[in-house]
């Protein structure tokens, strides 16, 4: 049982490497900043995460306590970082900062133009 729950463990360390390896990519090949920014937000927490979720399982295995800090931890990422993209996001929006030229909808500036008209 121990060695399953160290595998288990294994496998979320490795899964959290690997988006931190996408989101590496997404930030270093995606044309703009609101792309960029949604790699590097979203793949960040999941790979946050899931190395959290793995080391909880792995120093429950290994010493058969469960470390509480570490789900308050997850639980501060899942609330900050996503907050935290958009409103960078948003910072570069209201700054006018370009969309890349093949985005085909800016979503945002209709819904500015339709308030405008009321």
């Amino acid at each position: 049982m121990i060695e399953t729950f160290k595998l288990i463990a294994g496998i979320l360390i490795l899964l959290g490497a690997f988006l931190f390896l996408a989101s590496t990519l997404g930030v270093i090949r995606l044309p703009d900043v609101y792309t960029r920014n949604h790699a590097a937000s979203k793949s960040t927490t999941l790979g946050v995460t899931s190395i959290l979720i793995g080391t909880c399982i792995y120093f429950y295995a290994q010493h058969g306590h469960f470390n509480s800090r570490l789900i308050l931890a997850i639980f501060f990422i899942l609330l900050t970082a996503p907050v935290a993209g958009h409103l960078i996001s948003r910072a570069a929006y209201n700054t006018n900062v370009k969309l890349w030229k093949n985005s085909s909808e800016d979503d945002l500036e209709k819904a500015r133009m339709a308030k405008r008209k009321e």
